[in-house]
């Protein structure tokens, strides 16, 4: 399924996240440090199911809107506003909109990412 296709298809998706974490593609994640799948593209609302490889990391970057980083497996040190914030697997962390953060796993981790993006400038938010 392509990240196109990840949207709400009715009211409730359900992911069995064992099962998500198969789509990791462990040879783009040897290349590259770091992977990514997206598994929720719904409006302002991104899930995706991140894999940072053993003595990796994820440069500095922001959102515009707040974010959320759940550790599903390994170890994985976030750096923010100067501060570290060491995570294992269970292990929660929530940054507000706009704060810079980067992120290094010495043993390698997977973690699911959930960003609410802010409306961009000219555009309307629906309410029922």
């Amino acid at each position: 399924m392509s990240s196109l296709e990840r949207t709400l298809d009715g009211e409730v998706l359900v992911h069995h996240l064992t099962q998500d974490e198969r789509m990791i593609d462990p040879l783009l994640l040897a290349r590259n440090g770091r992977t990514a799948r997206t598994l929720v593209k719904e409006g302002a609302l991104r899930l995706t199911m991140i894999a940072i490889a053993a003595r990796g990391d994820m440069p500095t970057h922001s959102t515009n809107g707040p974010v959320s980083i759940h550790v599903l497996q390994g170890e994985v040190t976030f750096e923010a506003l100067g501060e570290k914030y060491p995570l294992s697997t269970g292990d929660v962390l929530v940054f507000a909109a706009g704060v810079e953060q980067s992120a290094r796993s010495e043993p390698g981790c997977l973690f699911l990412l959930t960003v609410v993006h802010a409306p961009s400038a000219g555009s309307s938010i629906r309410t029922t």
